[in-house]
C-alpha cells in the first residue's frame, strides 16, 4: 500500500476559460502531455463563476462532483441541481449541457474518459473507507488528512499504487481500461 505521486492543489496552474465564466486546474491526464483532443483520461477542478455552456467533447464520458456551492446542470435528460451532498453525476461529454452556479461560485471536480478506451468511476469516501486501486486510481482530499505516510492538504490529490484507507472525507476516482 503506497502512494505513487502526490499532486498539490496549490501548485496547479489556474487557466481562465475562453468565455470568462470560470477557471480550470488540470490535476492529471493520460498519456502525459496529452492535449484536450487526444487524452485517454483527464481529471480537473473548475471554478464556475457564471452560467454558460459546458465544453463539448465528442466520444468522452464525464463525471462531475460539486466540492463547494450548488450547481444547476441542464441537458438533454433534463435539469439537476448538485451540491456537496449529491452523488457524482455522470453525463455524455458531447451532449449540450449548460451549468449555472446557484448563490455564488462553485468548485467542482471533473473526470473525463475516452469512450471505448477506458471507463471512469467516482465515489465519495468517509474517514476509514478503503480507496480501492484499480487501473489509474486517485484520491482527492476534501480536508487535511493522513494517507499512508503522506500528509494531504485540502484538495491535494494522490495517485495510488495500492489500496489505502483514507484519513478523512475524500473523493475516489478510478480509470479502468
Amino acid at each position: 500500500m503506497s502512494i505513487a505521486r502526490i499532486i498539490r492543489a496549490a501548485a496547479l496552474p489556474e487557466v481562465a476559460w475562453k468565455n470568462g465564466g470560470g477557471t480550470t486546474r488540470e490535476i492529471a491526464a493520460y498519456p502525459p502531455g496529452a492535449s484536450m483532443e487526444d487524452f485517454v483520461w483527464r481529471i480537473s477542478m473548475a471554478r464556475v463563476e457564471a452560467a454558460g455552456a459546458f465544453s463539448r467533447f465528442a466520444g468522452i464520458d464525464r463525471v462531475l462532483a460539486v466540492l463547494e456551492g450548488r450547481l444547476r446542470l441542464c441537458g438533454p435528460a433534463g435539469a439537476v441541481e448538485l451540491d456537496g451532498d449529491s452523488a457524482p453525476f455522470p453525463f455524455d461529454g458531447e451532449a449540450p449541457v449548460t451549468g449555472a452556479p446557484l448563490a455564488g461560485a462553485v468548485l467542482d471536480l471533473n473526470a473525463m474518459a475516452r469512450r471505448g478506451q477506458c471507463a471512469v468511476h467516482m465515489e465519495w469516501l468517509a474517514a476509514g473507507d478503503a480507496a480501492v486501486c484499480e487501473g489509474a486510481s486517485f484520491v482527492l482530499a476534501l480536508e487535511p488528512q493522513r494517507l499512508g505516510d503522506a500528509q494531504l492538504d485540502r484538495l491535494d490529490c494522490a495517485l495510488l499504487s495500492g489500496t489505502m484507507i483514507v484519513g478523512g472525507p475524500a473523493l475516489a476516482i478510478r480509470f479502468r481500461a
